[in-house]
């Protein structure tokens, strides 16, 4: 069973990072994959509190050269910029990346500690760390590791073996499968499914014209055709040019990402015998059965058209294309646990050719990685306990009240909303369940066999262990309880299948988080990531399910013809926008725009009830609170990102890049103008009447 990419939900992505797996519209079932940490001593750093005196803000970033309303975000960062450029193993730098190295030492003193454990947690993590730092073993056993798995593949004799290769966990599939909350009925799980198939990137990859993209085209052949002659097999250029024609017909019939993203056309119930006879030549029956599915009576299906195309493909393509299809993704999915060769090669392609990375990270770093996705609750439930005290959960907790009593008095006050919508959005606001730091019941991982000689082995059964516990949760009511990301990452998400909102421990630090920071600058960046999250519950897809989760028509006529015509002047803002030789695609990054332009003007709401309380803030350091609390916005979103990295994140991601994050919101928020005396001239300037207030 593949991991659900279905589940909806949106993430804040507040760095861009590596994957760890290379990225790919390919499925493995639930691709958590195992490893651990180098125990070489690490330099101290300082303290994440102490790179932000006196009160919060880097006021050394700042760069007047820059005035605020030409360009806000360089005005609060571009210093730093010029002071820190991107480091050779990294596609970004920025807030994010800088906080994530502090986290890496938190979480290399644990395994480190772990090595030194007796009990069975402890144990596990040792025995994932000593497989990943094994480079001798990995390089002894060679190619033959692989052996094993690709003589699976190469058994099949017909298409339905096939199948049930695509079926078993571990194993790449052209078509995601897995169970999701029923949007109809969020108190029980379904089956869904949703297109693969590609090892780019995205369809655009294939198809779009340009030099640039005849250079990636020409690299992944490349690319393709190293890996399998690495693995030993015969005329790996022919075989590479068949898959890759394969892979651009899937390409052609993808749906593009803005289209996969709404709701309205991708989320289509059908019964087992619908989906037979939307794309009969997969099997369905066998299908399901064999990932334990055989009994589900619904299956969510998302790009209908795809599938189908993606049906006709597998029934038209020779068997053998399939094969080496199936082979070539099985030997990528699993690069980075092969002989070097192999892991240089995936980072040539999709770190170094695509994003522009130089040289690839530290092993211990990247061990720490793929330990968190493989083992990452056990992990997760040792952070906790060491580096989230419960009195930042209290303080967080608190914000999260201001932000939800700022969004209530803005929707009270709201002037295009009848009054119907508006006693439905109030009710689903009071319905939101908010958690801080941590799950409060932890996956339990001792039915995953662990072998520290073993790495490749310990992918697939961590992927197998994965299926396992997620068939496990198919008969029973949707667990609540369950988190998406684990605390030790440095994001936040909304879910609206569930209508929760999830901030895990780690990105409770500074900068986005500080006890001892001025009120200004916590309102400012976590308190914007908290309305950032509670605005995806009203954004241009969330906004299409009801207080318990259901996909369902809260909205009167009136009201959503007002809030689509704000949409799409959102929309347009955003699609003049141009980085990296590509614009903005307002329409694929709307949700999230929605979500920064919600959570500032609801985190700046907040604040203001936060003075009412306390008092008028003073001016610090000739700044004041209105200024320390969008420098706090800006300095939260600092992020210098590799041209090809941004290229990809333009073409692939609901989230708009960095810069406009900040220079596309703060100029529809009237508060900005006034704290930095923006004038009419200014770049970034907007007449009242062509600013943007939608929450």
């Amino acid at each position: 069973m593949k991991s659900m990419r279905f589940a909806l939900i949106p993430a804040l992505l507040l760095a861009g990072t590596a994957p760890i797996l290379a990225q790919s519209g390919t499925h493995t079932k639930a691709g958590r994959h195992a490893a651990a940490a180098h125990g070489t001593a690490q330099p101290a750093r300082p303290s994440a509190a102490s790179r932000y005196r006196p009160f919060g803000i880097d006021l050394s970033a700042r760069d007047p050269a820059f005035k605020p309303g030409d360009d806000f975000f360089r005005y609060a960062n571009n210093a730093w910029f010029t002071r820190n450029p991107i480091p050779a193993d990294r596609t970004s730098w920025g807030v994010g990346t800088v906080l994530g190295e502090d986290v890496e030492a938190q979480i290399h003193s644990i395994v480190e500690d772990a090595r030194r454990g007796t009990d069975p947690s402890s144990r596990q993590i040792a025995a994932m760390y000593a497989s990943w730092m094994d480079e001798a073993g990995i390089e002894a056993r060679g190619a033959a590791a692989l052996r094993p798995y690709l003589d699976r593949i190469d058994a099949a004799q017909s298409r339905d073996d096939l199948i049930r290769l695509f079926a078993a966990a571990g194993y790449p599939s052209p078509i995601g499968v897995g169970i999701t909350p029923n949007p109809a009925d969020p108190t029980h799980y379904v089956a869904g499914a949703n297109q693969g198939g590609l090892g780019m990137p995205n369809r655009n990859y294939y198809l779009q014209e340009g030099a640039q993209f005849d250079a990636y085209r020409a690299a992944y052949r490349t690319y393709v055709t190293t890996m399998l002659r690495l693995a030993g097999l015969s005329d790996p250029e022919a075989r590479a040019d068949r898959i890759i024609a394969l892979e651009r017909r899937i390409a052609e019939a993808h749906w593009t990402p803005e289209r996969s993203r709404d709701v309205s056309q991708s989320i289509n119930p059908m019964t087992p015998a619908q989906l037979a006879a939307l794309a009969p030549q997969f099997n369905w029956p066998l299908f399901l059965s064999a990932q334990g599915l055989g009994n589900v009576p619904t299956i969510i299906v998302r790009q209908t058209t795809a599938i189908q195309a993606e049906g006709q493909l597998f029934e038209q393509v020779p068997l053998q294309t399939w094969k080496d299809w199936e082979t070539f993704h099985f030997i990528r999915t699993y690069a980075q646990f092969l002989p070097r060769a192999f892991d240089q090669a995936n980072f040539d392609f999709y770190q170094h050719t695509l994003t522009g990375v130089e040289r690839q990270r530290e092993r211990w770093k990247r061990g720490l990685n793929v330990l968190d996705v493989s083992l990452g609750e056990a992990l997760g439930r040792l952070y906790v306990a060491r580096y989230f005290p419960d009195s930042s959960r209290r303080q967080v907790t608190e914000l999260v009240g201001d932000l939800r009593g700022a969004l209530a008095d803005r929707l009270r006050q709201n002037p295009w909303m009848d009054e119907a919508t508006r006693t439905a959005a109030l009710a689903k606001l009071d319905a939101f369940d908010p958690r801080v730091g941590n799950p409060t019941h932890w996956i339990d991982y001792s039915s995953l066999r662990v072998d520290p000689h073993d790495l490749l082995g310990n992918a697939v059964r961590a992927a197998e262990f994965q299926q396992r516990l997620q068939l496990s949760r198919l008969p029973n009511p949707v667990d609540r309880s369950l988190w998406a990301m684990t605390p030790q990452t440095i994001n936040a998400y909304y879910s609206p299948l569930t209508n929760q909102i999830t901030f895990p421990a780690a990105i409770l630090q500074p900068p986005y988080f500080n006890p001892e920071a001025d009120a200004a600058v916590n309102y400012g960046a976590i308190g914007a990531v908290i309305g950032h999250e509670i605005g995806h519950g009203f954004d241009d897809q969330g906004s299409r399910f009801d207080p318990q989760g259901r996909l369902h028509n809260w909205w009167s006529p009136e009201s959503n013809t007002r809030f689509q015509a704000l949409v799409t002047r959102l929309g347009a803002q955003y699609d003049a926008f141009e980085t990296a030789g590509q614009h903005v695609n307002g329409r694929l990054t709307m949700g999230e725009n929605i979500g920064d332009l919600g959570g500032i003007e609801m985190a700046y709401a907040a604040y203001q009830r936060y003075q009412a309380r306390h008092g008028r803030a003073p001016v610090i350091n000739g700044l004041t609170g209105d200024q320390r609390f969008f420098l706090a916005y800006a300095q939260a979103w600092r992020t210098n990102v590799r041209e090809g990295a941004l290229r990809q994140q333009v073409l692939t991601n609901p989230h708009s890049p960095a810069e406009f994050r900040v220079n596309g919101v703060v100029r529809n928020v009237d508060a900005w103008y006034s704290a930095f005396n923006v004038q009419p001239g200014d770049r970034l300037y907007l007449p009242p009447e062509q600013r943007v207030h939608i929450w």
